[in-house]
């Protein structure tokens, strides 16, 4: 474990690990090997793998998350923020390519947060806060080809997030409860949906002006190129 991450001792809030070079090296590899196989999978018909133009929107998409997730409207103090819809722009991969792309997809950008921003207590901690959390926003694609789909697999990837950061919350970070006098699972309750709740309102306000409704649907016709 110690060449891949090294453990930081901190009284104050706990003991954790940083990664090592090595650490971030297979990280990486991992990344790319997940988008590897993302191009030979099948695409949203079920019979095509994924095209040029399918990995150029998805990589399109993953990089304005990853810079939008950087621009915190409300940054929680025990992790967690409010950004700028970071968190729409990976669930419109499911919504644009289906449920197997956009999972893959999701769970790339997992391991992206990781390498950018990691937080490690354990790896069971890192799996769930990271690539189970961020992956699940991949679920958006279970209703790719639904009326209304882009909002509902919005709110079915970001229910997939928040289950699990309730779960990291109440298993890993359940000791902080008691300063609030609050029960664990009342605390990551609390605590996670603030930040996430509040940044799925700000979302669904703005996939609900006309507008921008009609954009996204023309974006989507240019990512899965109908009518070229």
């Amino acid at each position: 474990m110690s060449f891949f991450a090294k453990e930081v001792v901190d009284q104050e809030w706990g003991n954790y690990f940083e990664l090592t070079g090595a650490g971030y090296g297979v990280l990486v590899a991992v990344m790319l090997a997940i988008l590897l196989v993302a191009s030979f999978i099948s695409g949203k018909d079920g019979n095509k793998r994924f095209s040029t133009r399918q990995l150029v929107f998805s990589a399109m998409a993953m990089a304005l998350a990853m810079v939008t997730s950087m621009l915190k409207v409300v940054d929680m103090p025990m992790g967690g923020s409010v950004t700028f819809f970071s968190m729409l722009f990976i669930c419109l991969i499911g919504y644009w390519f289906g449920l197997r792309g956009g999972l893959m997809a999701a769970i790339a950008y997992g391991f992206l947060q990781l390498i950018v921003d990691p937080y490690i207590i354990s790896i069971p901690q890192m799996l769930t806060d990271y690539i189970f959390a961020f992956g699940a926003l991949g679920l958006s694609g279970v209703f790719s080809n639904a009326k209304h789909g882009l909002i509902k697999g919005y709110l079915l990837g970001v229910l997939g997030r928040y289950f699990f950061t309730f779960l990291s919350g109440m298993i890993f970070f359940g000791s902080y409860a008691s300063a609030y006098n609050m029960a664990a699972p009342v605390y990551s309750l609390v605590y996670n949906g603030a930040y996430i709740g509040l940044e799925t309102l700000f979302t669904l306000v703005l996939i609900a002006i006309p507008p921008v409704n009609k954009g996204l649907a023309r974006v989507k016709v240019m990512a899965v190129g109908e009518g070229s």
